[in-house]
């Protein structure tokens, strides 16, 4: 009797969003605590802590409806044979505009293409609801209707321009790997990412967002003397107009070998009144660069992606699986969708080993940025982020260990104050 591949996989499903949501309750639960937790009482405002409390009880609210609906059209989806529906429908499409319906290329394009337009429109309401209601009456939303569709075109079309040739070229890869597929896969993903990583902030980021150098001043000044202590190969520093789109602020760095850039969203400075508090943020990223860990997550990425193509070379062929889900062909990129489904156990560990490590360079690059003399700033800072963005201020340990890459302010703070002697 073949293995039941389907009915599991829909089980697993249906089980991890009952433990997920029982750890969305206790996080409603921690977020609708009336007080501050004891450390940060005295350093959070009593106005910005109702904000916050209001702000994350609204995201909770939505995230509910979101997850229910998102799990149901899901199950349905796998349970009543959709895919194997809706992929004999995209090859009788083909047929119908005149081309090779036989071309596994073309009728994959013309199931992504589907696929895609369905996915626009579920995603549209929820997103529509998260940006012009959550997000605006709680003072984060800056962007009109007319700017977020036309997000949304330019990435529309910057998909249908990028992803065919790589969806092409997976096809072509597993239809000629032979025993060396998972090398094979691997090897196009990594020059993928690295041609990605490359492009993405110089030719696609633009699209979407203005970049200008940062302004000489004491912020520039100061940022670049802390880059050359540290020998950084700081090539470019930018600011970013991300308060066209939102209030939320952030900081990020990009680039290879001596060619590294660094970019300030404007709300960031803006939040940020002392310079100091943005070169500690920026001290802290930059104890990720010289600590290695972005080497380090990026080696992970490598290992567990030639891990997975490895596990679907082996199950590629399983006529059973396909079988179980509806599917009388063996498609490639049918292949590698049910793959991943019945892999989804084991990325649920590997997500939560991955947000532990995370957690741990987090407390590292913060120690980083303590040894470099901006305890206090770093501190300051964090807590200005953290007002700013309403982010939650009381979060459940359960909800925080199986969710959260980075640590929870109270915990950032009670290690950057330990003592000198202590964090040796």
């Amino acid at each position: 009797m073949a293995f039941p591949y389907m009915e599991a996989v829909v089980g697993f499903m249906i089980l991890m969003y009952f433990f997920e949501t029982y750890l969305d309750l206790r996080q409603h639960s921690a977020l609708k605590l009336p007080t501050l937790p004891r450390t940060l009482v005295g350093v959070i405002s009593q106005d910005k802590f109702q904000k916050s409390r209001a702000y994350s009880l609204d995201k909770s609210r939505f995230h509910f409806v979101h997850e229910f609906v998102t799990i149901v059209m899901d199950s349905t989806i796998l349970f009543f044979g959709v895919l194997p529906w809706f992929w004999k429908k995209s090859e009788h499409f083909v047929t119908l505009v005149g081309l090779n319906a036989e071309n596994e290329i073309l009728h994959t394009l013309s199931f992504l293409a589907g696929v895609m337009i369905w996915s626009q429109i579920t995603d549209l309401p929820f997103s529509l609801y998260s940006t012009f209601v959550i997000e605006a009456r709680h003072g984060f939303n800056k962007q009109t209707i007319l700017l977020f569709f036309r997000d949304m075109i330019k990435s529309i079309v910057l998909s249908i321009l990028i992803g065919p040739p790589i969806v092409a070229a997976i096809i072509v890869i597993v239809q000629k790997g032979g025993p060396y597929l998972a090398i094979y896969l691997w090897a196009f993903m990594f020059v993928l990412s690295i041609v990605m990583m490359t492009v993405y902030p110089v030719l696609i980021a633009p699209l979407f967002n203005k970049f200008t150098p940062l302004p000489d001043g004491q912020l520039r000044e100061k940022i670049e003397k802390l880059a050359a202590s540290l020998k950084f190969p700081l090539k470019k520093l930018f600011v970013i107009d991300g308060s066209t789109r939102s209030s939320h602020s952030n900081a990020y760095m990009y680039g290879f070998f001596k060619n590294k850039r660094i970019v300030l969203y404007d709300t960031l400075v803006q939040q940020c009144k002392d310079d100091e508090e943005v070169v500690a943020v920026i001290a802290h990223e930059l104890g990720h660069w010289k600590l290695n860990h972005t080497v380090y997550s990026f080696v992970a990425v490598q290992i567990l992606t030639l891990l997975q193509f490895g596990g679907y070379t082996l199950v590629r062929n399983s006529t059973d699986l396909f079988r179980s889900f509806g599917f009388d062909t063996q498609p490639v990129l049918i292949g590698l969708i049910l793959f991943q489904h019945t892999v989804i156990p084991i990325q649920h560990l590997v997500s939560f080993g991955l947000n532990l490590v995370s957690r741990a360079f987090e407390f590292q690059a913060d120690a980083f940025a303590k040894k470099l003399g901006y305890a206090s700033a770093l501190r300051s800072g964090l807590v200005k982020l953290q007002e700013e963005n309403l982010s939650a201020m009381n979060t459940d340990p359960w909800y925080s260990a199986y969710h959260y890459s980075h640590p929870p302010l109270v915990e950032r703070l009670a290690a950057i104050d330990k003592s000198d002697k202590k964090d040796d």
